[in-house]
């Protein structure tokens, strides 16, 4: 029998699951190459057959996004399967067109098949955009569930960037758990937050094999989303984090749209910042899709680890990566934070090398911010090398974990600290009763 032949566009993540969850075993089809984008030096890699499986014992190639046209003619491609998230309607449908134009069929996959049903009780954090609150939310829900005796496991959304055969599963519960794993900045980014507070944190590849692992020592699995994707496993309650910053995006990113119309509970954060026709127009189109969606209200307060004096100082301020990058924010907490205290924020970009200067190159919306990019040890050397080459007086690091623990500051530095706050009710504590 002539095997149906698949690609799927991918970003080290979703594509990955998606794989081993529905194509895995198919002896009818042959999913022949992964493609790879928003991440560097995710490309020329292979994933291996140890995760691959038995029907593909040299593993599967993973290629450049924009070797699709080659390879849909070379591997002569029925079926193009897109599997990655926060991206704008417009982008997914280029892809459609192109795909199409090509050929093959394009193939976005939907929620039964791709989500895992666990033995145990499931919230799941997600949200319309990168960058919008997930990570405070997840830190409060957990820390609500455990007030009240629950041991939880938070499984968080993969970034596999390293070895994917030394990543199949993890478990990070100490901080030398991150440094024995050799995580990138981004990863200890989601991880540190968590570690500090006490939680258990798995990640990895392999979710149904994740899953395994946690539900030996949790009460309530805690999924901890990645950008804007959809839960890898079937919620018992789904919280979604709307951004009036970016009102509209709600209904215009994928698969951002799709967390809001599944959603219990949405919470609109960072309503302290945000203007307050914003927080109104979020609210009409969140009912226009959900209007059953229970709806909490939440600030971001930003305070500063300790007390200084910013007023008139020059201030580099160091923001989080993909939030900046594929996020699309022109802000972050970080600046939030310089801003209020009087601070003269300085240009990053002219001093910018490296793999630094090349970001600058593709997200050039970016502006004078500098973002916390670490996928490589090269990486991590080009931002230590541009921090300490721009002419200023303090460095503001607004990342979720303390930079200075990865890189070498030089100059005098104050780290940003923000968590959620809920305003009024219902609380977290309050949509959450049913799992308790």
């Amino acid at each position: 029998m002539q095997r149906r032949r698949v690609l799927i566009m991918g970003a080290a993540g979703r594509d990955f699951h998606n794989f081993n969850l529905v194509y895995r075993e198919r002896e009818d089809i042959e999913v022949v190459a992964f493609t790879a984008t928003q991440i560097p030096d995710i490309a020329g890699r292979v994933y291996p057959p140890e995760l691959a499986g038995p029907l593909y014992p040299k593993g599967i190639p993973i290629r450049e996004e924009s070797d699709l046209p080659a390879l849909v003619a070379d591997y002569d491609v029925e079926d193009v399967v897109f599997a990655y998230s926060d991206v704008p309607y417009e982008y997914v449908m280029h892809k459609a067109a192109l795909a199409n134009a090509l050929g093959p069929h394009f193939i976005l996959m939907g929620a039964d098949e791709t989500m895992i049903k666990s033995k145990k009780p499931v919230v799941s954090i997600c949200a319309v955009r990168t960058g919008a609150g997930k990570s405070q939310t997840t830190r409060r829900v957990a820390e609500i569930l455990t007030e009240r005796g629950k041991r939880v496991a938070v499984i968080r959304h993969p970034m596999p960037y390293g070895d994917l055969r030394e990543q199949i599963w993890q478990r990070f519960a100490e901080y030398d758990d991150m440094i024995r794993e050799k995580c990138t900045i981004e990863e200890m980014e989601e991880y540190e937050p968590h570690i500090e507070r006490g939680n258990v944190l798995y990640a990895g590849v392999d979710y149904e094999r994740i899953l395994e692992q946690a539900e030996k020592e949790a009460d309530v699995i805690l999924w901890d989303g990645g950008n804007n994707d959809a839960s890898f496993y079937a919620p018992d309650l789904l919280i979604v984090v709307a951004d009036p910053h970016r009102v509209g995006h709600e209904l215009s990113y994928y698969p951002g749209e799709q967390n809001v119309r599944m959603a219990d509970v949405v919470v609109i954060n960072k309503e302290d910042t945000a203007k307050p026709e914003d927080v109104e127009q979020l609210l009409a189109n969140i009912a226009s899709v959900n209007p059953d969606a229970a709806i909490i209200h939440a600030e971001s307060p930003v305070v500063f680890e300790e007390e200084v004096d910013l007023k008139g100082k020059r201030v580099l301020v160091v923001e989080d990566g993909p939030t900046l990058t594929h996020g699309g924010m022109k802000i972050g907490a970080g600046t939030v934070a310089a801003e209020a205290a009087g601070a003269i924020l300085v240009d990053a970009r002219e001093h910018a090398t490296g793999k630094i200067a090349d970001m600058y190159r593709t997200y050039p919306h970016i502006g004078k911010l500098l973002p916390a990019a670490g996928y490589s040890p090269e990486q991590v050397s080009d931002l230590e090398k541009t921090v300490n080459a721009v002419d200023c007086d303090y460095v503001v690091i607004g990342t979720p974990i303390d930079l200075r623990k990865v890189i070498d500051i030089e100059k005098p530095s104050v780290r940003v600290r923000y968590d959620i706050k809920v305003i009024g009710s219902p609380t977290l504590a309050d949509v959450l009763e049913d799992v308790l």
